[in-house]
């Protein structure tokens, strides 16, 4: 049988009936991140939309100056508290969401024609009071609208003549578009599942034996370092696609969970999506299996190793912190960029837009390229003698 086979079956059976690796690599792995995002999603979600529909309840002080102000608010799903002293305090205390003032010189500016002025006094830090602080805003505009247009046509004019432009908005998402802004880092997730699925792997075929001096003795059998390294990477890589492979299927099945439905939103990760998304991330997985493999040569221990390669982890975070504070737009030659080009193609692919085939091809070619380079770097350093003395 060929060496590189056997090598690649013993690293394989070892760390299956290793609890740790199995534990992190393809349990905690691949599953905790998607779980814990559909489940903190479908909180978020059910709960922005059970506030968008309860009654607002806000406290008013002054009503007694704006009597058709308050009714009209009443009517149309406010629900008036008593008024409190020094607000503002009571605001930034967070006591209350928000407070609605009518000054005592509402009702003589109502009366006058004039410009009457109220204060809704809320905190925009306070993520809470967003959606509630919105709905009064825009009941209060509402208000202002109709008893403009009353006082126009009261006076013989149309209401259109305070509006000489209007704007009609189109927009031109689709409901699966949309779900890229609620799966925004669905990317960063499957990235992290490809380092972290096969780094366990990696540190206990090179740095672990090392330190349990077992390294040595598979060296002086008479087999070539590269099939050796070629087994113990085809190891890592198999682990990694593993893990990568239960994060799809994780968040297939807790997308489904996800009232996506209900904000507009339509998501679908079926066979197709996953069968892209496992081929463009390939090439990422031998890049990142050859570089944990490289890295965890050069350290003595297991956790020594181990605090190499968590440095390493947070490389995946790169893509998706640039386009987060910098949303560029796809250009072609991102898509020649390891990392990046996964994260672009992903997202593409979660807004159901076409994945040409040159951008594939880019993709695959310079990923492939990249973790040539690492292969050839790492094949180096597994000649080196120095690599089987653990101390």
């Amino acid at each position: 049988m060929n060496a590189a086979i056997v090598v690649f079956l013993k690293e394989v059976i070892e760390n299956l009936r290793d609890r740790r690796t199995v534990m992190n690599a393809l349990l905690v792995g691949p599953l905790l991140g998607p779980l814990l995002f559909a489940g903190l999603t479908s909180v978020m979600i059910s709960r922005e939309l059970d506030r968008g529909e309860k009654p607002i309840e806000v406290s008013v002080v002054g009503a007694e100056h704006a009597p058709n102000l308050v009714e009209f608010l009443k009517q149309n799903g406010v629900k008036p508290k008593p008024a409190v002293i020094d607000p503002e305090a009571r605001v930034r205390a967070q006591d209350e969401d928000m407070v609605l003032r009518i000054p005592a010189s509402y009702g003589e500016a109502w009366r006058a024609g004039r410009i009457a002025q109220v204060e809704l006094l809320y905190d925009s830090s306070q993520r809470d009071s967003a959606t509630p602080v919105e709905r009064l805003r825009g009941l209060l505009q509402a208000y202002s609208s109709q008893n403009g247009a009353m006082r126009l046509m009261a006076r013989g004019l149309s209401p259109a003549v305070a509006s000489p432009v209007v704007v009609a908005a189109r927009d031109q998402s689709t409901p699966q578009s949309r779900s890229a802004l609620l799966f925004a880092m669905l990317p960063y997730f499957l990235i992290l599942a490809a380092f972290m699925g096969g780094m366990y792997l990696a540190i206990d075929t090179t740095a672990g034996e090392r330190e349990r001096q077992s390294l040595e003795p598979l060296f002086v059998n008479p087999v070539a370092r590269s099939r050796i390294l070629a087994g113990k990477l085809a190891a890592t890589v198999a682990f990694a696609m593993a893990s990568l492979t239960l994060s799809l299927i994780a968040f297939g099945i807790a997308g489904g969970y996800i009232p996506t439905a209900r904000i507009g939103m339509v998501l679908d990760f079926g066979p197709r999506f996953a069968a892209i998304a496992l081929l463009v991330m390939f090439p990422l997985v031998l890049l990142a299996s050859c570089l944990q493999t490289l890295i965890a040569a050069f350290a003595k221990s297991y956790r020594e190793a181990q605090t190499y390669l968590s440095l390493l982890l947070l490389v995946p975070m790169l893509p998706s912190a640039m386009l987060a504070v910098l949303p560029l737009k796809a250009q072609g030659w991102m898509f020649a960029v390891p990392l990046l080009s996964q994260h672009l193609i992903v997202t593409r692919l979660v807004r159901a837009e076409t994945v040409t085939l040159p951008q594939l091809l880019l993709c695959l070619g310079c990923g492939l390229a990249a973790a040539a380079v690492a292969a050839v770097l790492t094949a180096r350093v597994y000649r080196s003698e120095r690599l089987a003395i653990s101390g």
